[in-house]
């Protein structure tokens, strides 16, 4: 993006990195954003983003520099800003840097944020029983807990308990709940889902999905562990144990209908034709004939 940063019009930017960090300059100044943090650039905004080149030089202990403002005071000739609006891509030349903001007035700025600190809660629902476990809360733990508490930003729309967009994190944390099933259940609903993974191992689908993959569900499509993963969590004993340590997932869920550009499934990703034989193995368990035990 040398010399030609973008900007979206109609939309804020949300950046999640998987595998090395992104330095990303902006009117605002510069933000190094490494794995396992996001990035929020809002609509409006000019920014670029580079792999880092500010290399790290450590220096005698002793005060702190003072800040400088991160501005560049350059004349370009034909400096193209790119701005996409209403789907379409625009181009605007002029002859000097879009960063040559020394100093603002307001807090409409970009920010980022580490994964690591955020602690899942549901403040949507009214005062329930709660509980910390190594500082990690959750809901009630004889319920399965719902996707709201992951819920890290949200764009709400006119619809009440429907969202435009929601990031959503699975970050490491306890598993307590009772007489309940624990992965995610098997569901379909009315937004389309795109997860992705940064590190690790998906919870509900150990194997076949990297870091860096991504599944996209559109609204309605029905979908839930694999067959292995309802195997195992179906059978073994609900004591406490921890989930999800040493991985990061997420997931974007929007009510607008998502797909992929030919650029995305022809070039730059490498599509699963057989994705969908991780369910293949699931069996029927239902039994017209099953009673509870008796008490006696």
């Amino acid at each position: 993006m040398t010399n030609s940063p973008l900007l979206n019009s109609v939309w804020d930017f949300v950046f999640v990195p998987q595998q090395g960090a992104l330095d990303i300059t902006t009117e605002f100044g510069r933000l190094k954003v490494e794995p396992n943090e996001i990035c929020v650039v809002q609509q409006g905004m000019r920014f670029s983003v580079d792999a880092p080149n500010r290399p790290f030089f450590p220096k005698p202990s002793g005060l702190p520099d003072p800040p400088s403002p991160g501005y560049e005071d350059r004349e370009v000739s034909e400096y193209r800003v790119i701005s996409k609006y209403q789907g379409h891509l625009f181009e605007a030349v002029q002859g000097h840097s879009p960063f040559d903001v020394v100093a603002w007035h307001g807090n409409y700025v970009p920010y980022k944020y580490n994964l690591k600190n955020f602690m899942g809660s549901c403040p949507a629902f009214p005062p329930t029983p709660r509980y910390v476990f190594l500082g990690v809360e959750i809901g009630d733990p004889t319920h399965n807990r719902d996707p709201s508490i992951f819920t890290v930003l949200t764009c709400p729309s006119a619809k009440p308990g429907v969202a435009i967009a929601d990031f959503v994190i699975f970050p490491p944390r306890w598993a307590v709940q009772e007489h309940t099933f624990r992965p995610p259940y098997y569901h379909r609903n009315c937004m389309s889902e795109f997860m992705g993974l940064i590190c690790g191992n998906y919870e509900a689908k150990e194997k076949g999905f990297q870091p860096g993959g991504a599944s996209l569900h559109s609204m309605m499509t029905p979908h839930g562990p694999d067959a292995q993963c309802f195997e195992s969590a179906s059978t073994e004993p609900l004591k406490p144990v921890r989930v999800a340590d040493g991985t990061q997932s997420f997931m974007f869920e929007t009510c607008l209908g998502l797909g992929l550009t030919d650029w995305g499934e022809d070039t730059c990703c490498k599509v699963d034709a057989s994705y969908f034989k991780c369910w293949q193995g699931l069996k029927k368990n239902f039994d017209p004939n099953w009673k509870p035990a008796s008490k006696e």
